[in-house]
């Protein structure tokens, strides 16, 4: 079986440096926004009166996106490849910013969540193409720790988003008692992130980003042009990502609201918290691409999906500063959970990287399906009797580690 991303020999091989930091860049982009997306739901509570369940809904809004938009994007980038795809995705995710100008002037949670749909089918056909395309700038058997590094640029993007949206959207939080007022504090940072996408987009339209094709062969297909859900190991990275995103995104638009539950009253050093959880994924990135010389990916998620089951245990069994501190870390346990359960996923499929890809993406939809349930049942039981969810998601994780991962599963057919 050929690991080569290209036809060249090793002797006269690019040097890809310059791609992976462009890309690696763009993984910034859309983790700073996600995690921005999930800091915006304590701030749409207050400005529409919302417990948790409803509020959640803004995260719903932003991952039904990639139930929608996955499979349509990885047909996009066999049709225009993967840099014009990335400039599609850029000018989509502009216009889905500048909607929060009039869903602010409206006063409304609807064409709230509308703006935060759109901004999200951008970041979805973005992460579709960067993720399989920083996959094959190089090859195969390092896959997993080149995305696992890209993935850290994402987490240094999202541990930002708290920080931004604690001086610029959440200060205010509690000042005003009108609506109106509240909702506009939403248009200047937008419109800022509107012009920066904008800008990016024109950017990344005149860079230079080899247009790469996957030559990996799969024994697995044998000349045979297989359906992609044919492919076991894939389908399980599918279901993986679907709870792995709904456990990350589930404990970061809680954590704000769980400092101060657990007596952090401070609105500001609650939201640091989460940038302290985004700051631990980063640096479990950073060095998850190094250990993995040594680790495989596969043994690496069984141990994290142990951890996060552990560490949540403990913040259920305990209080105060304590409790806060074992979610805070929760963000080591899902480090190289994401990269590794997506290059494990695409493992082994050559021509049919993108389509393994979308399928892939697919799961990001856990991220709207899992934090509205764990809302309504922090609603019903409190938030700590709600994290028997996220270990479920945990344990999950660790069985794809174990069994699910095993591209040789597809050679039965």
């Amino acid at each position: 079986m050929s690991t080569r991303s290209n036809p060249q020999t090793a002797a006269s091989a690019p040097n890809y440096t310059g791609p992976f930091m462009t890309v690696a860049f763009l993984f910034g982009i859309f983790g700073f926004l996600t995690s921005l997306n999930s800091t915006l739901v304590a701030k749409l509570e207050e400005i529409f009166r919302l417990t948790h369940g409803p509020a959640m809904l803004a995260t719903a809004a932003w991952f039904f996106a990639y139930l929608v938009f996955s499979v349509p994007s990885a047909k996009m980038i066999e049709k225009v490849g993967y840099k014009r795809s990335m400039v599609i995705a850029l000018f989509i995710m502009t216009c889905g910013a500048l909607l929060f100008v009039p869903a602010a002037n409206m006063v409304s949670f609807k064409m709230t969540l509308f703006a935060i749909f759109v901004l999200a089918a951008g970041v979805c056909a973005l992460q579709t193409s960067a993720n399989p395309y920083v996959s094959i700038l190089g090859p195969e058997h390092s896959a997993p720790a080149r995305l696992t590094l890209a993935q850290a640029f994402n987490s240094a993007g999202s541990a930002a988003a708290p920080w931004v949206a604690a001086h610029f959207i959440l200060a205010g939080a509690g000042k005003s008692t009108n609506q109106a007022s509240e909702a506009h504090m939403l248009q200047l940072p937008y419109v800022a992130i509107a012009g920066m996408l904008l800008l990016l987009g024109f950017a990344v339209m005149f860079m230079h980003l080899p247009a790469i094709v996957s030559s990996r062969t799969s024994a697995s297909t044998s000349g045979v042009d297989r359906n992609i859900w044919t492919y076991p190991h894939t389908v399980l990275g599918m279901v993986g990502l679907f709870f792995y995103v709904g456990v990350e995104i589930s404990l970061a638009a809680i954590t704000i609201q769980y400092c101060q539950a657990q007596g952090m009253n401070n609105v500001k050093t609650a939201g640091l918290m989460l940038v302290l959880y985004n700051i631990f994924m980063m640096l479990g990135r950073f060095l998850g691409s190094f250990v993995m010389k040594w680790i495989k990916a596969e043994k690496l998620l069984v141990a994290l999906g142990f951890l996060g089951v552990a560490l949540l245990l403990l913040s259920m069994a305990t209080h105060g500063t304590v409790a806060i501190a074992a979610l805070a870390l929760c963000g080591v346990a899902n480090s190289v959970m994401y990269p590794n359960i997506f290059a494990l996923g695409i493992a082994e499929l050559g021509s049919m990287t993108s389509k393994g890809s979308g399928v892939l993406n697919l799961g990001n939809v856990g991220g709207a399906i899992i934090p509205p349930l764990f809302g309504l049942m922090a609603d019903k039981f409190g938030i700590q009797a709600a994290f028997v969810l996220p270990i479920i998601c945990y344990l999950y994780v660790a069985y794809y580690g174990l069994s699910g991962y095993k591209p040789s599963r597809a050679l039965k057919a």
